[in-house]
């Protein structure tokens, strides 16, 4: 079904770049008393070849290149050149040196070891100040296709870094004091607000989103971040003001493009803001180019899927296979319960109940989990023809949100999930 859809992150310019926009009839200037959006920056090194062959390298240094290719489609994030870091390579050095010299925020290092016909990668995300690890994984892998192996690694690692970066970043925004953050920190901090899931911290964001845009009206993130919250207020029912929120999403959505049409989480909100005001064609346009600009992009892949959901007639298998793309690409993303129980509306609408379930319950096992995943298992409880528990399930998300109704998803859902609908009207729903 549809869940909240809270965004992933990017950064455009910085002063310099807008007052020469201003002057060549690009827009207008950030106030004169605004600090600087800045953006973040990574140095990946070359990952160690520890094979004892030194055939192997142009396997490690693959890794690494194809790593630092894929991670500057992240366009909050500023990605050392490739020169840069491997000035690095053969040598023993301290990471947090390596980040003053570079002047980076973070550092992503890691190793290739191959025994015969088996690889491991070990992969680690470093933050520059503490020198502490934000992330490791270990890959275990048959060297049969070493390109699609390559392949596969590379989009795996970039994929699951960049929530790491992402919440390090909020945290990071969460510590500053309120006079000396510019727009980037209040767009992190708004970002943390969405993560919460309640109708106070969305209205919360909202106003750090605004507060980001007064500052650098030409910072793309802050635009595109708004356009979500609107959404998101209509979506978890925190409004009656629907038919307001979806045009400002769009207003915002629209602006962002204009800024920075090739920022995924630009056309991400546009396409979503497309998706809530029943224009399909435009919805899958803006959602399929995000995913052309940051294959790795899992809430891209879900917000695909949503948008197929919302018309009623959508191709579901297709539909399936992009959520389980999504929950593929960022294992550890903060809507991962959002990706599952969506997951369970598809397979409830292809009416194979007990994997519904399954994901169902999946996703509500999650400590973040919205009132979604619950309503998900009261229909499938419904269905089953188990009153009592889809009673206790439907309790469950009406204690997180007294508010639904059977109205909130006619005027809401119009063409879409009846089946859903349905099933929650004979679990009790008015």
């Amino acid at each position: 079904n549809i869940a909240e859809p809270v965004a992933a992150y990017s950064v455009r310019l910085d002063r310099e770049v807008s007052e020469q926009l201003v002057e060549a009839g690009g827009g207008s200037a950030p106030p004169a008393d605004a600090k600087p959006t800045v953006r973040r920056a990574i140095a990946v090194l070359p990952f160690q070849n520890m094979s004892g062959d030194p055939e192997q390298e142009y396997f490690s240094d693959g890794i690494s290149e194809d790593i630092i290719s894929v991670i500057s489609r992240y366009h909050w994030l500023s990605v050392i050149a490739r020169n840069s870091s491997f000035v690095y390579k053969g040598k023993a050095v301290d990471v947090r040196e390596v980040a003053r010299d570079l002047e980076v925020d973070y550092v992503l290092e890691g190793s290739v070891r191959k025994a015969g016909s088996r690889v491991r990668i070990t992969a680690q995300l470093i933050e520059a100040d503490s020198g502490g690890h934000l992330w490791t994984e270990r890959y275990d892998r048959d060297l049969d296709d070493i390109f699609a192996l390559q392949d596969e690694i590379t989009e795996t690692i970039a994929a699951s870094i960049e929530p790491e970066l992402a919440r390090s970043e909020r945290q990071r925004a969460r510590r500053k004091r309120a006079d000396n953050m510019d727009a980037w920190d209040l767009f992190q901090q708004a970002q943390w607000q969405m993560y919460q899931f309640s109708k106070e911290n969305v209205a919360s964001a909202i106003s750090l989103y605004q507060q980001a845009i007064d500052l650098d009206d030409e910072f793309a993130p802050a635009q595109a971040g708004i356009s979500v919250a609107y959404l998101v207020q209509v979506i978890s029912n925190f409004t009656d003001e629907t038919k307001p929120c979806i045009e400002a999403a769009l207003r915002h959505g629209e602006r962002a493009v204009v800024l920075d049409d090739q920022d995924p989480f630009c056309r991400y909100a546009l396409g979503r803001a497309f998706a809530f005001s029943f224009q399909p064609a435009k919805a899958e346009r803006e959602l399929k180019r995000a995913i052309e600009l940051n294959p790795s992009y899992a809430q891209a892949y879900h917000g695909l899927a949503q948008s197929y959901l919302m018309t009623g007639d959508g191709d579901w298998e297709v539909s399936l296979e992009l959520l389980n793309d999504a929950i593929r690409l960022s294992p550890s993303d903060p809507l991962l319960w959002a990706f599952e129980q969506m997951k369970g509306g598809v397979l409830l609408n292809l009416e194979r109940d007990d994997e519904a379930m399954e994901w169902y319950q999946k996703a509500a096992s999650h400590p973040n989990a919205g009132f979604w995943a619950f309503l998900g298992l009261a229909a499938c409880h419904s269905l089953k023809g188990e009153q009592a528990q889809a009673e206790a399930e439907l309790a469950r998300a009406l204690g997180m949100n007294p508010g639904l109704s059977k109205a909130y998803f006619d005027e809401t859902f119009p063409d879409a999930l009846s089946r859903f609908k349905d099933a929650l009207v004979v679990a009790g729903l008015k």
